[in-house]
């Protein structure tokens, strides 16, 4: 039998090793980017066309590379950052093992020209499939530049499976979010398609994160600073108004280095508990100084999952922080006392009491119909909180069916319906009512978000959406990143009712909403879709449509806890079952559930 085991070649190991550190085009910017921070650059320019597919390149002021270690820096584990196994333990540096470039020249075509400071002469060098084709003296500045083509252009599988423009060039952000809010010191410059995104200068942490999420954000910034023998953490945490949907603006760093780490967000998060509604979270830039010995960031390839040896006393510390923060400005509530309460009571033998005045109604009768009781409470209004309201509280006939038509559109649901159901609401998050087969229980806010898509997308789709002033125009301030994304949308959102306003090159003015949400806050209903937008994965105009009917729906819904009268239940109901689908949201998560007659004696058999 022949010998089954062999080594290797460097370009197929080289691929292998890609295959972990490079997955998509942020991969490489990240790569290159923190190689010219550990070079000690004080500018970095990035440049990028199609989201980094087609070309990325990287300039930097730093040291740069003679021409031998511009070679030697392709060769897999060929590294300036460690030279015993003892190093690892106490890694100060962004990269250290030395794969990167290998990984980049094996899955890409590079051009590197690089120079040290006091040289005549830089040097060029070629590489293409880990072979390289030229190198060559050449003038340049000092430090380095890198220009990245053709990523995956030898392995098309992979080039295959990277997602849309739009969805790569969101990985390329939230990269580069990661790394400048690290590096306030450094210039950072990004263009993507010869446009610029940003132009950050050296500046100090609150105001390199307002220049990266907006103006709006420096209002709701409250400082972290704890320091024990434990840990050293600083930063900053967002007002409780300030949440999303998403975790967009939440970002943990240790030593300077970005980290993925769940058990340290919840610990955060059970310092908001009963600040903010289920489902929202809140901002944070939180930073770990803490001896690198006492941690390990070599468990993952991309260095984003850091093990502590004090995980939970760091999470009860970090616990306690944000709460003593958001104590000291008056964010976290206490008890509340009567304003006109006496304060100073003093007793003696001669203090009388009056009795308390005890209004009795003689005309009561407890065995009364209570229909006939005059002093009944009053049936609750029959509106739908102007959700559903055009004009004087009437439903728009061209998308809402007729309550009389509603039977004919239920589907399975014809058999469970009485002519007179009475609604019930568990918890302020489901309803209950009674069929002819059993038990209805519904999600009410999955319910109010299918009627909102379904609306919104109809109103996209015709083009009909009705304005409501607002009485004083809000001004919207985005980020660079998120102005990019409401210029793209900005005309489909007036479509559906919203009246946006461009003021100069980065300001917006909201001088009206669609006519059915004038409850919202325009300004976070807009923040909060603008980034749900950024997650679009494709720039089709059905695809969009949704996409922006879904973000306003789940940002216009119910709150969960939200209290409905039986009128409001009822007229939620008959909605729902008018909408196309009914059984689920449009993201496909279950909306009602119903208990069949035989299913409930069953259990109380």
């Amino acid at each position: 039998m022949s010998d089954l085991i062999k080594l290797l070649s460097d370009a197929v190991a080289n691929q292998i090793a890609a295959g972990e550190v490079i997955q998509r085009p942020a991969s490489v910017i990240k790569e290159l980017v923190e190689n010219a921070i550990d070079s000690g650059a004080t500018e970095v320019q990035i440049s990028i066309k199609d989201s980094g597919k087609t070309s990325i390149q990287i300039i930097d002021d730093g040291s740069g590379m003679s021409p031998t270690d511009a070679r030697m820096s392709f060769e897999r584990h060929a590294t300036s950052k460690i030279s015993k196994a003892e190093d690892l333990f106490a890694i100060k540096t962004m990269g250290f093992r030395g794969e990167a470039l290998a990984s980049i020249a094996a899955v890409a075509s590079i051009e590197l020209k690089s120079k040290v400071e006091g040289d005549e002469l830089g040097t060029h060098i070629c590489i293409s499939g880990s072979e390289i084709t030229s190198q060559e003296p050449a003038a340049c500045a000092k430090g380095s530049n890198f220009i990245i083509k053709n990523l995956f252009y030898n392995i098309p599988a992979r080039r295959k499976f990277l997602k849309s423009d739009r969805a790569e060039y969101r990985h390329v952000l939230n990269e580069l979010h990661r790394i400048v809010l690290t590096n306030s010191e450094i210039a950072f410059t990004f263009v993507s398609d010869n446009n610029p995104v940003f132009q950050l200068k050296p500046e100090n942490l609150r105001q390199r994160i307002i220049s990266v999420f907006g103006k709006n954000i420096n209002k709701s910034l409250i400082n972290v600073n704890t320091e024990t023998s434990i840990v050293e953490i600083t930063g900053f945490i967002a007002k409780p108004e300030r949440t999303k949907k998403s975790t967009g603006e939440q970002f943990f760093f240790v030593n300077n280095r970005y980290m993925y780490h769940p058990y340290f967000r919840k610990a955060i998060s059970m310092a908001y508990a009963k600040l903010i509604p289920e489902g929202e979270h809140p901002a944070f830039f939180i930073y770990f100084n803490i001896d690198p010995a006492n941690i390990d960031i070599n468990i993952h390839p991309t260095k984003t999952e850091i093990k502590f040896e004090d995980e939970q006393a760091i999470f009860q510390i970090l616990n306690a922080s944000v709460k003593e923060s958001l104590g000291k400005f008056n964010i976290v509530p206490g008890l509340e006392f009567v304003e006109n309460i006496t304060r100073d009571a003093h007793l003696t033998s001669t203090t009388s009491f009056k009795a308390p005045n005890i209004p009795i109604n003689p005309d009561y009768n407890p065995f009364e119909n209570p229909t006939q009781n005059k002093y009944q409470r009053e049936k609750t209004p029959n509106k739908w909180e102007s959700l559903y309201e055009s004009g004087k509280g009437k439903t728009p006939d061209d998308f809402f069916l007729p309550e009389e038509k509603v039977p004919q559109q239920i589907g399975f649901l014809n058999d469970v319906i009485n002519e007179k159901n009475i609604f019930f609401q568990l918890k302020n998050k489901y309803i209950l009512t009674s069929g002819k087969s059993g038990l209805i229980l519904i999600n009410q806010k999955r319910a109010h978000e299918r009627i909102l898509f379904e609306r919104f997308l109809k109103l996209l789709e015709t083009r009909r959406g009705v304005v409501q002033k607002t009485l004083f125009p809000v001004i919207y301030q985005p980020s660079p990143t998120d102005r990019a994304v409401l210029l793209e949308v900005m005309s489909e959102l007036n479509n559906i009712g919203f009246e946006i306003v461009m003021l100069g090159s980065d300001k917006f003015e909201i001088r009206g909403v669609p006519g059915d949400l004038t409850d919202i806050d325009p300004l976070n209903t807009l923040d909060q879709m603008v980034y749900v937008l950024g997650e679009i994965s494709g720039s089709a105009e059905l695809v969009l449509h949704q996409k922006i009917a879904l973000s306003l729906a789940k940002t216009a819904a119910f709150k969960i806890g939200k209290q409905l009268h039986e009128q409001e239940m009822q007229d939620l109901f008959y909605r729902l079952m008018s909408c196309a689908n009914h059984n689920h949201t449009a993201e496909g998560k279950k909306i009602l559930e119903i208990i069949s007659i035989d299913e409930i004696e069953r259990k109380l058999n």
